[in-house]
């Protein structure tokens, strides 16, 4: 297709001038700008609340990057939640950097620096004091006063203590080669290649006299597993919570055996926190992956999250409860259509708390412990990070496409909703950010598919701008009306000047699971029917849209589709492909989790899975890539090998067709560095406006 021209270009000279025009507003004082790469990164990035005992305060975070330093910095701040009074406790240096804040008492906090534990009085001006300086680095540190203990993980090596591993890593380094030997999978997991060395969970008795607390001999909670002796074992705790008493310990882990690449079972064990207790399974009679553990208030039960279908990674999530006294399971809200993500408990121990994605929102709902009753209590942008307050008012994280994520309260009662911070008023004083507007169309199938459009900063209707599609990983995973702070913001193409199109195609959870998995076989067909579908939609009803300048960006399965895209049609002008798979049997054999592409298409060496599997792949139609197309890659991403990028870009160039590469040699599956991700917008930006001629509303390099 042709993608640009003169009369694109006066198009686009045009779209400058009237952008500036519709930015000035009545007053003369009120003028907006767009949210340029620097700002964009330069945005505070707010924590969970972690909120007091009395429950009249709550610590949380800010982190934020400075671009002009190349430097992150985080600190803690205590925000008074009935008069909204937010004060730092913490230094603001650039370069400075403490997580994990909790609270000791209600005069005094803790948090992590450098993997060691401090602590630091609430009131005046006093100077942290170290409390625990381990040998190693931990993290996910917990406190319960009742019982003068402190939970946290650290990753040892089997039957060792942590003073041990110090020891076995002193020898290790003086090893005269540097070989790795495997024998059984997993060799590598997301981003490292598998060692000895596992996150475990620990507790300690913390002694708080005097000045000058101690904190005695760790004892590994998840040590009297029996599995744990084999040192070939590569079993890891995943996730823990410790009861409000902090007599009992829930931690979740993989049961170690030679199947653990394609086998989704991952298990929940209660234990005592005292010295030599045997942890209890509680999931034994389940395959599928058990998380998300939460006590009551009381302590007298526990509630999880349970998928029950094995090798099945997207399964819908099933809440199931067990009462510690009686060792009885039940599940609750088992009809429900819809896949909670975690749990919490109200205060009162009669309800459950939970965030469930819907319709392109997520959503906090209220569940009935006895009778699974359920009630939505928000009905709008994306909510996280629930913490109850009393038996009526919680805490949450929010966020919109407009709007970065900020602490409010909610009342369960009224639903009455009040935003306590604001941590980038001043930044965002002056920018534009545009609000999502929601779409239906017929899709594959003939179902109802969703999608939102947000508008490029500026608008003026009568002008015609580019479209942005993006297009979300998973494939069972959703898009949501939410403020991201990675690479997929629509805010920030809309930005740079383009319709932004989001589309929750097949295998988007939200809409139901049979919606989810309607897209196993089917990764080719049904995700890119809904895309060109749900285009065509947006398209012939906003007339304001140029379809001869069109993209299409996504990361990990949206990578895969514009690959996808690449080898069916020519309608788009440039594709960006993230870590995106470009050979189905290639790619099968490069990934770190097994269950993930058997489960959707199938094994390689199976004539009936090899038919799926090829039916599906890209690099089939790789003589019909005519699609300038920009890739990128992270070396240690061992879920989309490196390959796979490079393939699909080698392809490109030997035969012609316009293509670049960006590599990151340090970066995985996502963009983590601030810097990197400043580069990747530059990169990213630069190559859909010049290949659609935009002039963007502000220079991206």
């Amino acid at each position: 297709m042709r993608c640009y021209s003169s009369a694109r270009v006066l198009a686009t000279l045009a779209y400058a001038a009237n952008s500036v025009a519709s930015i000035v507003t009545s007053r003369a004082t009120d003028i907006l700008q767009p949210l340029d790469i620097k700002t964009f990164h330069s945005l505070n990035r707010i924590g969970s609340p972690v909120v007091s005992p009395s429950q009249k305060l709550a610590l949380f975070t800010t982190s934020y990057y400075d671009p002009t330093e190349n430097k992150n910095t985080a600190y803690i701040s205590c925000l008074d939640i009935y008069n909204g009074n937010i004060t730092r406790l913490t230094e603001n240096t650039l370069g400075t950097f403490v997580s994990n804040p909790l609270w000791f008492d209600e005069e005094t906090i803790g948090f992590l620096k450098k993997g060691a534990l401090y602590k630091q009085p609430l009131y005046g001006n006093t100077v942290p004091s170290e409390v625990f300086a381990p040998p190693i680095a931990i993290s996910n540190v917990m406190y319960r006063a009742s019982q003068d203990m402190l939970t946290f993980v650290a990753s040892v090596f089997p039957n060792c203590t942590m003073d041990e591993c110090v020891l076995v890593k002193q020898r290790n380094a003086m090893r005269t080669d540097s070989a790795m030997v495997f024998d059984n999978l997993w060799a590598r997991h997301w981003n490292e290649w598998m060692t000895m060395e596992k996150p475990n969970v620990f507790a300690a008795r913390l002694d708080r006299t005097g000045s000058k607390w101690s904190v005695g001999p760790e004892t590994n909670i998840a040590a009297m597993l029996p599995h744990t002796s084999d040192p070939l074992n590569r079993w890891s705790v995943d996730d823990y919570t410790v009861s409000p008493a902090g007599d009992n310990m829930a931690f979740v882990v993989r049961p170690p055996s030679d199947n653990m690449t394609w086998a989704t079972n991952v298990d929940i064990y209660l234990a005592s926190t005292k010295h030599g207790s045997r942890p209890r399974l509680l999931t034994g009679q389940m395959n599928g992956t058990a998380s998300a553990p939460t006590f009551s208030w009381d302590g007298r039960r526990l509630a999880w999250l349970q998928m029950e279908t094995p090798g099945y990674e997207s399964d819908i999530n099933r809440i199931f409860i067990y009462t510690l006294a009686t060792r009885k399971t039940v599940a609750v809200a088992y009809d429900w259509d819809l896949s909670p993500h975690n749990l919490m408990w109200s205060r009162d121990n009669k309800s459950l708390y939970t965030v469930t994605g819907s319709k392109g929102r997520s959503l906090i709902v209220q569940i009935d412990a006895l009778t699974g009753h359920r009630r939505e209590l928000t009905t709008t942008g994306s909510a996280a990070s629930i913490r109850p307050i009393d038996d009526q008012s919680l805490l949450f994280v929010h966020s919109d496409t407009d709007k970065p994520a900020d602490i409010h309260m909610l009342n369960t009662q009224s639903q009455a909703v009040q935003q306590l911070t604001n941590t980038n008023a001043q930044t965002l004083r002056s920018v534009h950010l545009s609000k999502a507007e929601d779409f239906w169309f017929t899709g594959a199938h003939g179902d109802k598919v969703h999608g939102w459009v947000v508008r490029p900063f500026g608008f003026n209707r009568r002008t015609t701008y580019p479209l942005a599609l993006l297009m979300h990983g998973g494939p069972q995973q959703a898009s949501t009306q939410s403020f991201s702070h990675s690479q997929w913001n629509p805010n920030m193409y809309a930005s740079a000047g383009f319709v932004t199109v989001v589309i929750n195609f097949h295998g988007s959870p939200g809409y139901g699971q049979n919606f989810t998995n309607s897209v196993r076989h089917k990764w080719g067909d049904y995700p890119y029917v809904d895309l060109m579908r749900g285009v065509d939609y947006v398209t012939s009803r906003m007339r304001f849209i140029d379809k001869t300048r069109m993209v299409a960006l996504g990361g990990s399965f949206g990578g895969y589709m514009a690959n996808w895209i690449n080898g069916h049609t020519d309608k788009y002008c440039a594709l960006v492909s993230h870590d995106g798979k470009f050979s189905t049997i290639s790619g099968y054999y490069g990934t770190d989790e097994l269950w993930f592409p058997e489960w959707d298409l199938g094994k390689p060496w199976d004539p009936a899975g090899r038919a799926i599997l090829e039916e599906n792949n890209p690099e089939r139609f790789s003589a019909n890539f005519k699609t300038p197309t920009l890739f990128v890659q992270g070396e240690k991403d061992f879920r989309i090998s490196s390959t796979e990028s490079l393939g699909a870009w080698t392809m490109m160039r030997r035969r012609g067709v316009p293509a670049r590469l960006v590599y990151f040699p340090d970066e995985d599956h996502w963009i983590n560095r601030a810097g990197n991700s400043v580069r990747w917008h530059t990169e990213v930006l630069d190559w859909i406006t010049k290949w659609t001629n935009t002039s963007a509303p502000y220079r991206i390099r």
